[in-house]
């Protein structure tokens, strides 16, 4: 059994020999443990990864066979972003155990920030969708192709340098290995395309399971948990983007891998690019989803955020009722209107504006929702404003008549 503060004497009496003392238990499940230790042989110590695989029992050839492919292929990787390899050993002490020992990365994972409450922001998206194409340009362009197969929240790490890395290579396919041999079924439900679990896995599947990660991240619930149309994941009334982000995304995601970028460095150019994606083929109606509900994202001044044509125009209820107008639709600016010198003014602004600054200041569940609450302060404004203008407007006439 092993505990916190055990000393593991690794190759003793021999030169290679190795001490890692057990800090911490990361993580538990079907004959593996997952430890923050020290490298005692180095000065100062400094903290490792030991993955741990205890041979026998539930744990069967495939799992060793992927556990080692693991290790030597992460010996061969020199990528700063992906954790460097440390050791690989194997113990005999009441159980046989096998020991891979890989570089700490202090930061803490995307599920972590996740199981939080944490939401990301379409520029954090951006970034953690750069920087895990760009771990992945470095993987596919190897001789033979590196296919991560797992890539997932709890598998990208936000490090303390602001970096996203990439961990947990235990699904790790080498390309070159794959033809005519026998495969074991890898992925986590949701991230995994439907190909990887045939045994088919290509550079395109390690750029779905980046998009599923994407939606996760952007809805906060797993993509396995979202509903499906076509076998699409349908996220796009659950999020507040532009448009040229979720055709992106969009297209990460297509159910077949031929519709997909076709590479990581495809989708990161794309990414960058100004123009629109295109995500229609073949075999896919050209309607494809016209509207993204991105209301309630603020900055009511901001050119570059789109609104939708269909609610651009003349809103009569702002117009009309001016001075309560502005509560139930959170255009705070509105309250302008109850200043005698500018409340014309300001009544003008929010018939001309109101549309569109109510779709960017509050969040609608939709299209239809927003048009029937206009609709109401319209014909509020018919029955209540307009008879109020006159009797404003017949007071005012009174008064100067008087004078």
């Amino acid at each position: 059994m092993l505990e916190a503060g055990q000393i593991l004497h690794i190759r003793k009496g021999t030169p290679d020999e190795s001490r890692y003392q057990l800090k911490q238990k990361l993580g538990q499940n079907a004959g593996r443990q997952t430890w923050l230790a020290e490298d005692m042989e180095v000065s100062p110590a400094e903290l490792v990864i030991v993955k741990l695989l205890s041979f026998g029992g539930e744990v069967q050839w495939d799992n060793l066979k992927l556990f080692e492919r693991e290790a030597q292929i992460l010996k061969q990787l020199n990528c700063p972003r992906i954790p460097q390899y440390r050791d690989y050993f194997h113990i005999d002490e009441r159980y046989l155990w096998f020991g891979l020992v890989h570089e700490y990365i202090p930061g803490v994972s995307l599920k972590e920030q996740l199981n939080q409450g944490k939401r990301f922001s379409e520029q954090q998206v951006r970034k953690i969708a750069a920087d895990v194409l760009n771990i992945l340009q470095f993987l596919h362009q190897l001789n033979p192709t590196v296919l991560h197969r797992d890539i997932k929240p709890s598998n990208l790490i936000w490090g303390e340098d602001e970096q996203i890395y990439l961990i947990d290579f235990g699904a790790v396919q080498d390309r070159g290995a794959q033809e005519g041999a026998t495969f074991t079924v890898v992925g986590s439900y949701g991230y995994a395309p439907m190909e990887q679990f045939g045994g088919r896995a290509v550079p395109a599947s390690d750029l779905y399971a980046l998009g599923a990660t994407l939606i996760h991240l952007l809805t906060g619930t797993a993509p396995g948990d979202l509903p499906q149309q076509n076998l699409r994941i349908r996220f796009q009334e659950r999020v507040s983007l532009s448009p040229k982000l979720v055709n992106w995304i969009e297209k990460l995601t297509a159910p077949a891998p031929e519709e997909r970028f076709q590479s990581a460095s495809e989708a990161l150019s794309a990414l960058k690019a100004r123009k629109a994606i295109d995500t229609t083929t073949e075999s896919q109606p050209v309607h494809s989803v016209q509207f993204f509900n991105n209301s309630g994202c603020g900055g009511l001044f901001e050119a570059s955020v789109p609104v939708p044509d269909e609610i651009k125009g003349w809103n009569w209820g702002a117009f009309l009722m001016p001075y309560l107008w502005p509560f139930t639709n959170k255009v705070w600016i509105g309250l302008l209107a109850l200043v005698p010198q500018v409340g014309w003014f300001m009544g003008i602004a929010l018939g001309a504006k109101g549309n569109e600054w109510a779709w960017k200041s509050r969040r609608w569940r939709s299209i239809e929702q927003f048009k029937a609450h206009q609709r109401g302060w319209t014909i509020a404004g018919l029955f209540i404003g307009v008879p109020m203008a006159w009797v404003y407007t017949a007071l005012l006439l009174h008064f100067i008549s008087s004078l």
